[in-house]
């Protein structure tokens, strides 16, 4: 046999190797997919949007926490469920850093993943528990149902220690935000429709009496300066009286394209609010989620399905753990 042949036979075997490794590999982990628990735990989707829909209709403010977490897991380097992991003795949980504030109903994702492994014990991670339970509670706020795919495995590590690279604060200029949002794939559209969650929910007056003492702030609509006032009587809130004001008055319960048309109004009750409509990068994004809100519906779930699938770990990466708020314990 030629020198050339058996070059080309060694090449061919090769390539076979490579092949069936790049299948193998493939089959172990598929990354994500729609509907990854078909075969392992059928129910899963299910379970998790029955819990949903109980608990929102005991809690009706679940719902905001559920969306909310989706943003400050998944914007956080790896959408692994690390936000839920509580403090050890060695590291600060996510959950505990100053970005984190106003973050609650932890409890109830827990209640979902006990559900869940009644059905299928140590199948299903938290980290598409966090993910389902956000597209299912969208829905339950009047927003879109947006198809996601799973397959997420969870972390074993807090990221408290990098909370503040990823996750831009309210009082951040606009570029900083735009700029954050673009590293994970979200565009301009992406990110005003993102922001649109602040058509429900609640925010707490520590993070905006700087816009009202010991001046209010002229760009703030006089008519809504006086609701914020009573809302927020104290230039500096006592952190345990949880004293707020709504984000949309009109529609606080719903998720919709208000939101757009309040901010055009000067009633954005945070700094990132009001940049946002008055942005030449933005605006015109703001005025046609003001005026459509199937516009707003289509980028909002355009951004949230970027969001979910930022970086996350699959395959054998990770883990499926027992209980959302603790790593297993490895013997």
């Amino acid at each position: 046999m030629s020198s050339k042949a058996l070059f080309l036979l060694a090449f061919l075997s090769l390539s076979a190797v490579s092949l069936r490794h790049a299948l193998a590999d493939n089959e172990q982990d598929p990354g994500l997919v729609m509907n990854f628990y078909k075969d392992t735990c059928p129910q899963a989707e299910d379970i998790i949007k029955e819990q949903v829909k109980l608990l929102y209709k005991r809690h009706k403010n679940t719902a905001f926490s559920w969306l909310r977490n989706i943003f400050h897991d998944c914007a956080v380097q790896s959408c692994d469920a690390s936000l839920l992991l509580d403090s050890t003795r060695r590291t600060l949980s996510e959950k505990e850093t100053d970005r984190s504030f106003g973050l609650r109903n932890f409890r109830y994702l827990d209640t979902i993943k006990e559900a869940v492994e009644r059905e299928c014990p140590g199948v299903v991670s938290c980290a598409d528990i966090l993910v389902l339970s956000a597209r299912d509670g969208i829905v339950s706020l009047g927003g879109p149902h947006i198809p996601l795919k799973t397959g997420r495995r969870d972390g074993r590590k807090s990221r408290a220690d990098v909370v503040e690279q990823y996750l831009p604060d309210h009082n951040e200029s606009i570029s900083v935000v735009l700029e954050r949002f673009s590293t994970m794939g979200i565009d301009t559209p992406g990110l005003v429709a993102l922001l649109g969650a602040h058509s429900v929910g609640r925010t707490h007056c520590v993070k905006l009496v700087h816009r009202l003492y010991p001046e209010v702030d002229p760009a703030l609509n006089p008519d809504h300066v006086e609701h914020m006032l009573y809302k927020c009587p104290d230039a500096i809130p006592d952190p345990k009286a949880v004293q707020y004001v709504r984000n949309d008055r009109g529609t606080p319960m719903v998720l919709d394209n208000n939101y757009y048309r309040n901010i055009l109004d000067n009633k954005g009750l945070l700094i990132v609010d009001h940049q946002l409509a008055t942005d030449k990068r933005t605006k015109p994004y703001v005025k046609k989620m003001a005026k459509s809100q199937a516009y707003f519906f289509k980028e909002f779930a355009k951004a949230i399905t970027k969001l979910s699938e930022n970086n996350p770990l699959t395959g054998t990466k990770g883990e499926i753990r027992k209980q959302c708020n603790a790593a297993n314990k490895h013997h």
